[in-house]
């Protein structure tokens, strides 16, 4: 009797799988499921709907008109009107206007995150006028509405004076004036790919001399010198490579064979390639969740969470295969042609660089006729790409400034005073020990404003800076494809924002403490 009674009690105690209709796992996946489904089905009715209603008043919709000519001339940018190099269609209008974008967000993530590093750091000084004009910066400049100050400095800079023979500054390198700012301009000459692949060669024994010398500082101890030897090395081979680089000039024949032989392989092969290289993704994929669950007698048991992320895994990858190599082959197409064009764009680089030096310099001239303009000589700002730049640059640093601010006093205080009493100066202090911990608070905010600056950007219609919201503004006036065109704001808006959280992140984890 006792021992019939202790094997109920053991069966009763054995865990039981739920039935499906009660697993969490599997009512988290149904409901995430349902929801996206829903989402795709609301877009979906929500397209065709827009659709019907276009074709009823005669509009054609989809993405054809992107291919006819623009039939516009733009402020500014890799290409303003047609040229019997190239046409400028609508296609290309929009691709000049992400070239736009992106060319004054990334300037301005570097000047916003210099300048508001440097305000951060001035607010905690005990210098009295460099800590009181650090705190007049920031509550003044986050103050004011971003737009109000973008057309501020519109105002401000096409209140200058116009152009003239002796426009200053200081004429000859600086022009200011009511056509814009010009500096002078450095540029990469036709040697400069030459150079690279004669540094690249140089990096090969670098590699082996700076292991070797940690190696043996590890082993031996005492300073081995790595960082000067490998500042000397490089000062050495900059140099030499700056008068060799017509070495490499052979390579523009052997990369030019590279673009034929890659140009003769069939779309199918390629196609079956793209297909595969899916596949092997998500099996990566798989496997290095399997590996996560390893333990040192073996796998753990999966969860139903497991199973349904490996399937839905599974799921995906070959969905997105066969869209590749059955349904969209013009995806792979493009592909091609695009590699194919980047190896002959190397090989022409190559060949006509033979003799030329890597880098070279202009500064900034006038062009005198019926009126005086500003030539291509020198790098110059538009006024209206200056006052987007500028608006942006201060607006966006004076909450970098706070960010970095927060960062250096999360920084707990026994780690300067240690720092100090080991007699690091304080500049010392701040670069080695203080800034390296802040960061690992600062990152993530920081990530935020950049993804404010790059979508700020669009801010730039107000003073007719011709960047991608404004281009697109002009080309749908034109045709009437509003949607199409607004659907390619987000593609590339949300393009750039999980590009930056992407890079943010990795620097992220590599700032993380890893715990032992």
């Amino acid at each position: 009797m006792e021992s019939a009674n202790n094997r109920d009690v053991k069966v009763s105690l054995v865990h039981q799988r739920p039935p499906i209709w009660r697993n969490v796992a599997v009512l988290k996946w149904l409901a995430q499921f349902a929801v996206l489904f829903t989402v795709l089905g609301l877009f979906w009715l929500l397209a065709s709907e827009a659709q019907e209603n276009l074709q009823r008043r005669g509009i054609p919709a989809g993405y054809n008109w992107l291919s006819g000519p623009a039939n516009f001339q733009l402020g500014e940018g890799i290409q303003t009107v047609d040229s019997p190099e190239r046409r400028l269609t609508m296609s290309r209008a929009l691709w000049v206007g992400m070239v736009n974008t992106l060319r004054v967000a990334a300037i301005g993530i570097v000047l916003s995150t210099i300048l508001g590093v440097f305000i951060g750091v001035s607010r905690l000084s005990k210098n009295f006028i460099a800590n009181r004009f650090a705190s007049a910066f920031v509550e003044t400049m986050r103050n004011i509405p971003l737009l109000v100050q973008i057309l501020f400095w519109f105002v401000i800079l096409g209140s200058l004076a116009p152009l003239a023979a002796d426009s200053g500054p200081i004429p000859g390198w600086l022009i200011v004036s009511q056509k814009g700012i010009s500096i002078p301009r450095v540029f990469l000459a036709d040697g400069f790919y030459q150079f690279v692949a004669m540094l690249v060669v140089f990096a090969v024994p670098l590699w082996f001399i700076r292991r070797t010398l940690k190696r043996r500082q590890d082993d031996l101890g005492g300073n081995q010198r790595v960082t000067s030897t490998t500042v000397a090395y490089l000062s050495v081979s900059t140099l030499v490579a700056w008068f060799l680089n017509p070495v490499m000039g052979f390579l523009g024949g052997v990369l030019d064979s590279v673009a034929t032989a890659w140009n003769a392989i069939p779309a199918q092969i390629i196609r079956g390639l793209f297909g595969v290289l899916i596949i092997w993704f998500a099996g990566a994929r798989i496997r290095s969740l399997l590996n996560s669950r390893r333990t040192p007698v073996g796998f753990a048991k999966l969860t139903d969470n497991d199973w349904f992320q490996m399937l839905f895994t599974a799921f995906a990858a070959g969905v997105a295969a066969l869209v590749v190599v059955r349904f969209r082959p013009g995806i792979t197409t493009w592909f091609v042609e695009s590699v194919g064009n980047f190896w002959s764009f190397l090989g022409a680089k190559f060949g006509d660089g033979r003799g030329a030096q890597p880098i070279d310099a202009m500064l900034p001239t006038l062009t005198e006729g019926r009126f005086i303009n500003i030539s291509n000589t020198g790098l110059t700002m538009s006024v209206f790409f200056a006052s987007l730049l500028f608006g942006l640059v201060f607006y966006t640093s004076s909450y970098i400034a706070e960010v970095v601010r927060g960062g250096i006093l999360a920084v707990p205080r026994g780690q300067s005073e240690a720092a100090l009493a080991l007699g690091f100066t304080r500049g010392q202090m701040l670069r080695k020990v203080v800034l390296p911990q802040a960061f690992r608070v600062i990152m993530p905010p920081l990530g935020n404003q950049y993804l404010n600056i790059t979508k700020n950007t669009s801010l730039g219609i107000a003073v007719g800076f011709s960047e991608i919201v404004q281009v697109g503004q002009t080309a749908y006036n034109k045709n009437s494809q509003t949607l199409a065109v607004f659907s390619i704001y987000i593609a590339f808006f949300l393009l750039c924002s999980l590009s930056i959280s992407a890079v943010v992140n990795t620097i992220n984890r590599r700032l993380a403490i890893v715990e032992r």
